[in-house]
């Protein structure tokens, strides 16, 4: 998900020294200065009609369950709270590690910067809607986790759509966590003072699996790939059963009552989308599960999949690239999934890199942005709102959805002085 983690621990080690001073205040301005463009840092709300709630589901408390965050319509509630965007340390320890930064530091610069920021969506609301919503299923990138990608999720909710990001435990995440029963000793213990079957559980947490020296990646890469489509699937089957009024046992105990969404989902209208390796699931995903009829793919890293599903992907994907990360090998493996039959379209938004689809890319300021890569030239909310334009009228056009996303259309083929058509890579000609 990041480059260049020398640099950042280079910056942040400077940080971390200012912070020990009283120039604290300082070095936060440091962090947020020559943001020429928004003065106001933070994740953009959903545009759509409809405020958005969002909730946390965990089925099956082990690892082989599922564990996603849902963003749906909601009822505008006075009193609702939004929730953290990084909820709790564990997941600024698996950034650090991710980044190859000592935790201690990471911890403190990243609470510092981030820990403040609040989700554009209000935690656990009540499910409202005066139609039944298109589906879609989000997978994350390499090294992020469930709540990365909230400004994506949140406008999406705020068109009609229930979406389900998903948590992955194949290693890939920064960080995530799944339960596992105390020992008999440990649950006599706590049988005195337990009052439900949720304090038998312990929080086990799982940090994100780095290659080991010389280790050949594709093979990795390749099975949690397919992992992750498996768990894209089982979240699917999960909101199947919701949607059918089947109880349900949330291992976290939210507030939100899942029985409000009896009837809620069109299953006729699913998609699945994700960025970066997350894209690379989304394909994975359309070749196991043709309940996905069809795919968005943000910056889309192809390494892991085996060319030898090409030919079982019927679906149509929306390739939506970044101009600085796609490379000629990775935009040769995508030109592999054209087809005559089905549509593939790629576009390619000017100014951005490969952070401008997750929310870090709104939580500094510009000179900081750049330096770490998290920011392109465009304007990052202009950018992500090309990409979210986007992706509606595509997904309008391939889900049968009766919306007006298709003024958005023009988007969709790159007309637009932001967006190029197709890519802005050149390929080789073969002789």
């Amino acid at each position: 998900m990041f480059s260049h983690g020398g640099l950042l621990k280079f910056v942040l080690k400077r940080v971390h020294n200012w912070r020990r001073t009283d120039q604290r205040r300082n070095t936060l301005g440091w962090f947020t200065m020559g943001n020429t463009v928004n003065n106001h840092l933070g994740i953009p709300p959903g545009k759509g009609p409809n405020p958005v709630g969002c909730t946390d589901f965990m089925m099956d408390h082990t690892v082989k369950g599922t564990f996603f965050r849902l963003y749906y319509p909601c009822q505008e509630t006075e009193n609702a709270e939004k929730p953290d965007w990084i909820p709790s340390r564990e997941y600024f320890n698996g950034l650090a590690d991710f980044m190859k930064i000592n935790r201690a530091l990471g911890e403190r610069i990243f609470n510092c910067l981030f820990g403040s920021f609040k989700i554009p969506a209000y935690q656990d609301a009540p499910f409202k809607s005066n139609e039944k919503c298109p589906v879609v299923i989000f997978s994350h990138g390499l090294g992020a986790f469930r709540m990365l990608y909230s400004a994506i999720c949140a406008e999406l909710a705020s068109q009609g759509f229930i979406v389900a990001s998903v948590e992955h435990r194949d290693q890939s995440a920064s960080a995530t966590y799944f339960f596992h029963e105390n020992s008999e000793s440990e649950r006599a213990k706590e049988m005195k003072t337990s009052t439900s079957a949720h304090d038998s559980l312990v929080k086990e947490w799982m940090y994100y699996r780095a290659l080991q020296p010389g280790e050949n990646e594709f093979p990795l890469r390749n099975k949690q790939v397919k992992h992750r489509a498996d768990e894209c699937i089982l979240a699917l089957d999960k909101l199947t059963e919701i949607n059918s009024g089947t109880p349900v046992q949330n291992v976290l105990q939210t507030q939100f009552d899942w029985s409000t969404m009896t009837n809620s989902m069109d299953l006729c209208r699913i998609a699945a989308m994700g960025h970066s390796f997350g894209g690379a699931t989304v394909i994975e995903a359309l070749c196991k599960e043709k309940k996905f009829k069809c795919g968005v793919a943000l910056d889309t890293w192809m390494v892991p999949l085996d060319e030898v599903i090409f030919p079982q992907v019927t679906q149509p994907i929306f390739f939506i690239n970044s101009e600085k990360f796609q490379w000629a090998g990775n935009i040769a493996r995508i030109k592999k999934l054209d087809s005559a039959a089905v549509q593939r379209k790629m576009i390619t938004i000017r100014g951005t890199v490969h952070q401008s689809f997750p929310d870090f890319t709104f939580l500094t300021g510009n000179w900081i942005g750049k330096l770490l890569k998290l920011k392109g030239e465009i304007d990052p909310e202009l950018a992500i709102d090309l990409s979210n334009k986007a992706t509606l009228a595509f997904l309008q056009r391939h889900l049968g959805l009766e919306k007006n996303f298709n003024q958005w259309d023009r988007l969709i083929d790159g007309e637009d002085e932001n967006l190029i058509p197709g890519t802005n890579v050149v390929l080789q000609s073969s002789i």
